[in-house]
C-alpha cells in the first residue's frame, strides 16, 4: 500500500522546493491564509497511516510540507506525553514551537538531500518564518486532539510518540 500524499499539489509560490501553501492560522507569518482545510489537517488526517513508512516518493513540493509536518507531530507526541493536561500541553507547544531549529540547508536538518537549500538569506528567513508558523499551528491543533474534550491525554494519539516516520527525526539524537 502506497503512502498518502497531499492533494494540495497547485501551489504558485514556494520557497526553496516547499510550497508556501494558505493556512488556516492565526499565527503571523509568511503563508497566506485560508478558512478551508489546509495542508497541515490534511497532515494530521494521514499522520498515523503515514508514520508507518520507511520510504515516501515525493510527488509535488506539497508532499516536502507534508514530510515535515509529519515528522514534526511526531516530535509534538513526544513532548505531549509528559503533560498532564491541555494547559501544560498548549505551554509545551508553544516552547517548542519557538525553540531554534534547522532549516534545509543547515548541518542540523535531517533530510538535507530531500530539501533544497534557500538560495539567499533573505528566502532563508522566509523559510524559517513559514516554518515557525506551521509549527505554531499544528502544535496548537494536534494538542486538541491529544486532549480532546475530557482534558486528558489519548493514548490512541500518544501511542505513536515513539515511532519514526521514515527512520527520521527532527530532534537531535537522544533528545
Amino acid at each position: 500500500m502506497p503512502a498518502y500524499h497531499s492533494t494540495f499539489t497547485e501551489s504558485n509560490n514556494s520557497v526553496g522546493n516547499l510550497a508556501l501553501l494558505p493556512l488556516r492560522t492565526q499565527h503571523r507569518g509568511p503563508a497566506p491564509t485560508t478558512a478551508d482545510k489546509d495542508i497541515i489537517d490534511e497532515a494530521i488526517y494521514f499522520f498515523k497511516a503515514n508514520v508507518f513508512f520507511r520510504t515516501y516518493e515525493i510527488k509535488s513540493d506539497a508532499d516536502r510540507v507534508l514530510i515535515y509536518i509529519t515528522l514534526y507531530i511526531t516530535e509534538c507526541l513526544k513532548r505531549l506525553q509528559k503533560c498532564a493536561s491541555k494547559n501544560q500541553g498548549m505551554n509545551e507547544m508553544y516552547s517548542l514551537a519557538i525553540s531554534p531549529f534547522s532549516i534545509p540547508g543547515e548541518t542540523g536538518f535531517p533530510l538535507n538531500s530531500v530539501y533544497a537549500k534557500p538560495s539567499s538569506p533573505s528566502e532563508g528567513d522566509l523559510m524559517r518564518q513559514y516554518l515557525q508558523q506551521i509549527r505554531h499551528e499544528t502544535g496548537v491543533r494536534i494538542c486538541e486532539k491529544v486532549f480532546g474534550e475530557d482534558n486528558k491525554p489519548s493514548k490512541w494519539w500518544l501511542c505513536f510518540s515513539k515511532k519514526k516516520f521514515m527512520d527520521k527525526s527532527l530532534s537531535g539524537p537522544g533528545q
